[in-house]
């Protein structure tokens, strides 16, 4: 992270059940190996990615069941959360076309816009546990550096969230000028800062602090307080508030 100036996640597959290796069409496997079945007897945490990629692609192509195509999406893509993070960039894989596509990324969305919905009914942010969650499904799995910023007002309620800067796998630079113009346009009081790390260590560098430092001078001359930024990566994210490393302007 500079002023103006891979780690694929883990595939969490259990073996296919016997009738995968086999070139039926899942309609036709015992009724307790198909997906939908079991998502239904065991629920949801029981299907291993490829599994729930099945139920929600709902059919695969010629000699390929919904299954496998799950699991030649997560090898295409390198793991579940590079997969879900850049859908509309993969590669064609057969039986994974335009509107399984489309579904798969309306489906990330929802899932975000829901998480969303529970920060902002949020009373007020407390602590960096309240954002955290959140800001981390916006940002973990992103292969390039992102900044954002949560907008909040008098009473510390979320009023946006906005991703400002992106830059690559290295860092991206931002520029205080252009924070402050967002936080004047969300009418905000307060603000967090957030930006992911690609290599997934969230530790702060220099830069970050030195950043962060900025930015609190800036933005306290239009009367804003920097509550906290917070550094995404593999883990929980990293606040420099918990750090001891945001001080009042």
């Amino acid at each position: 992270m500079t002023s103006g100036s891979d780690d694929p996640s883990a595939v969490r597959d259990a073996p296919l059940a016997p009738s995968a290796y086999r070139s039926q069409p899942i309609r036709d496997w015992a009724a307790h190996e198909r997906p939908r079945e079991r998502l239904y007897t065991h629920g949801a945490a029981a299907l291993s990615d490829a599994e729930l990629l099945a139920v929600l692609l709902g059919s695969g192509s010629a000699g390929r069941d919904a299954v496998a195509t799950g699991r030649a999406l997560l090898s295409r893509a390198g793991g579940l959360g590079r997969l879900l993070s850049e859908a509309a960039e993969l590669p064609p894989v057969s039986g994974f076309g335009p509107v399984k596509r489309a579904r798969l990324i309306v489906t990330l969305e929802l899932a975000r816009r829901a998480l969303g919905e529970g920060l902002v009914d949020l009373p007020r942010i407390e602590n960096p546990r309240d954002s955290a969650q959140y800001l981390r499904a916006r940002m973990v799995h992103l292969r390039h550096e992102v900044f954002a910023c949560l907008f909040l007002d008098t009473r510390h309620r979320v009023l946006a969230y906005e991703e400002l800067f992106r830059g690559t796998i290295d860092g991206a630079s931002v520029y205080p000028r252009e924070v402050v113009r967002a936080c004047l346009r969300h009418h905000a009081s307060a603000v967090i800062l957030a930006h992911n790390h690609p290599s997934g260590v969230a530790e702060p560098s220099a830069a970050d602090v030195d950043i962060t430092r900025t930015l609190i001078d800036a933005l306290a001359l239009m009367d804003i307080r920097v509550l906290d930024h917070l550094i995404i990566g593999q883990g929980q994210p990293v606040s420099l508030a918990e750090r001891g490393l945001i001080r009042e302007a």
